[in-house]
């Protein structure tokens, strides 16, 4: 794959660098003038050179796994094809895991690795015929845009267009996606539904999803009511909130109102750092440093703390917002027109005053939806809550105590090699649609708070 892109570039480029080479020689001929900059023919010449390339790509890695599945399933026996759908399947990615160099569940059994042998050879040798067709369709379309740049040759126009058609499709695929995102979560939960009432889910106080995969096995009946499960994100995300909203708004008014220069250009990007620490780190301080500092506190006061509790990831998930509270309340802030401070200081109020009693009422609408989107960004948090506050469906609202969220029950649902007709397994797929709704309601509140405040000052 490295080696394709790179021969992409590589033709790209010099597909540009012959358009506009070419452009040039043809500018002085007879007097002649370009039609567009020499700059659009280049472009021209590498989008011909482009386009084609990468609709090979695309098409071989649509068609690939499900041709590389079927010529390995026609080369296995005959007595492992009349397996059932789910053991072929279970079959097959063990065959891709071994081509792959990955850890399977069968790799000493002979069928498999000569499967994996044999689909590694065909994904070599459709890499390569795909290699080898798109640079013949690349140099084809480059020799063809070569042969059509002439000085009366429109290379702006239909370059601009070739453009706009690239930025719809994209466009296109990217609502196509989120439908079929939409689509997948709401038939799957149907089918959850089909084995579990809605009500037991949204209004039942007891989530044990552990359920036996065989009739012959003794494994739990399974319990979804997905009310502890809510409650812990709702407790988690408020102990976030309450740490992140006051920090970071007061940090906002700091460096608009009150910092110098020198203060701000230091402490602003110094601030805005902690966006860029990966979440696993924030977890390991909060499962190393900050749950153990919080039990031994509790211990010292006589109050029984969770090893993992809610108020350790509560408090690390507070922290890593901050960045994001921040950022957002300074730009609803410094959109405030200047005038309307100017006024409040030429009437005699002070800098407090006019913080509290101009600017700050006027950047509410700002304000208020960093505050919902920062929420949307606590609620989907997962590798925090994990490490920090475990997988406990407890129903509290104790913040010592352990509890879980819905993205960490997703994860735990869905990790390793799971039956996707199970009760258990489906369950994930209708905390998923809850979750979405829910960060998808707070998204359009704030985007419509903040749609209210940029058309009330822009």
């Amino acid at each position: 794959m490295a080696l394709g892109a790179l021969l992409i570039l590589v033709l790209a480029a010099a597909s540009f660098a012959l358009g506009r080479r070419r452009a040039l020689a043809l500018a002085p001929a007879g007097g002649a003038k370009l039609r567009s900059l020499p700059g659009y023919y280049g472009w021209y010449a590498a989008l011909w050179c482009l386009l084609p390339m990468l609709a090979v790509v695309v098409v071989w890695m649509s068609v690939a796994p499900s041709l590389l599945d079927g010529a390995t399933l026609r080369a296995l026996p005959e007595e492992v094809k009349g397996a059932t759908p789910p053991e072929i399947a279970l079959l097959l990615n063990d065959v891709r895991n071994l081509a792959s160099g990955n850890i399977t569940t069968r790799p000493d059994d002979p069928n498999i690795v000569l499967a994996a042998e044999r689909y590694a050879e065909l994904r070599k040798h459709g890499r390569l015929a795909t290699l080898a067709l798109a640079g013949l369709l690349a140099l084809a379309g480059s020799a063809r845009a070569l042969r059509r740049i002439q000085p009366e040759f429109a290379a702006r126009e239909r370059v601009e267009r070739t453009v706009r058609v690239v930025l719809m499709a994209c466009a296109t695929l990217a609502i196509l996606v989120t439908v079929g995102i939409v689509f997948s979560l709401i038939v799957e939960t149907f089918r959850f539904f089909d084995r579990v009432s809605p009500g037991e889910f949204l209004f039942g106080l007891h989530w044990s999803p552990q359920t036996a995969l065989r009739a012959d096995q003794v494994g739990s009946s399974g319990s979804f009511g997905a009310v502890p499960v809510f409650a812990g994100t709702l407790l988690i995300t408020g102990i976030a909130m309450l740490v992140a909203v006051p920090v970071g708004l007061l940090s906002a008014i700091y460096m608009t109102f009150y910092a110098g220069s020198r203060v701000r250009s230091f402490a602003k990007p110094l601030l805005e750092v902690l966006a860029g620490v990966p979440t696993v780190v924030y977890g390991f301080f909060a499962a190393i440093t900050v749950g153990p500092q919080l039990r031994a506190l509790g211990g010292a006061l006589g109050l029984d703390v969770a090893s993992e509790s809610a108020l350790a990831a509560g408090l690390i998930m507070g922290i890593m917002i901050i960045p994001f509270v921040s950022s957002l309340s300074d730009d609803a802030i410094t959109a405030v027109p200047q005038a309307m401070r100017d006024g409040s200081y030429g009437l005699g109020a002070t800098r407090s005053e006019t913080i509290r009693q101009v600017i700050l009422p006027a950047a509410l609408p700002g304000i208020v939806g960093a505050f919902l989107l920062a929420v949307s960004r606590a609620v989907g948090e997962t590798m925090i809550v994990v490490m920090a506050a475990g997988l406990a469906a407890n129903l509290t609202a104790n913040p010592l105590e352990a509890v879980t969220t819905v993205t960490v029950q997703i994860v735990t649902l869905l990790t390793g090699d799971q039956e996707f007709d199970s009760a258990k397994t489906l369950s994930a797929f209708a905390l998923g649609l809850v979750l979405f709704c829910v960060t998808l309601c707070l998204n359009l509140v704030a985007l419509g708070v903040v749609r209210r405040f940029r058309e009330r000052y822009e």
